[in-house]
């Protein structure tokens, strides 16, 4: 991804979902993740704990919802 933030102009990005405890009916966000946190890789099925920060956009008279996770640590 472009981006005019970093030192060389490239930033890391890749999407992960993630499930609020409860079992197959908690709620899941499909959330971003930038920059170096973007190059951990999770397990399905492990669990984390997430910081998530929620904004929103409109583009051409819609709104979109954004999820960003910014930290996430394995618990064991």
């Amino acid at each position: 991804m472009q981006s005019k933030k970093t030192e060389n102009g490239q930033l890391a990005k890749c999407y992960i979902r993630l499930r609020e405890l409860g079992g197959d009916y908690g709620d899941e966000y499909q959330c971003v993740l930038l920059g170096n946190i973007a190059l951990c890789k999770f397990s399905a099925g492990k669990t984390v704990v997430a910081t998530l920060r929620f904004s929103l956009h409109e583009a051409n008279g819609a709104l979109y919802q954004d999820v960003v996770a910014t930290d996430i640590v394995p618990i064991n």
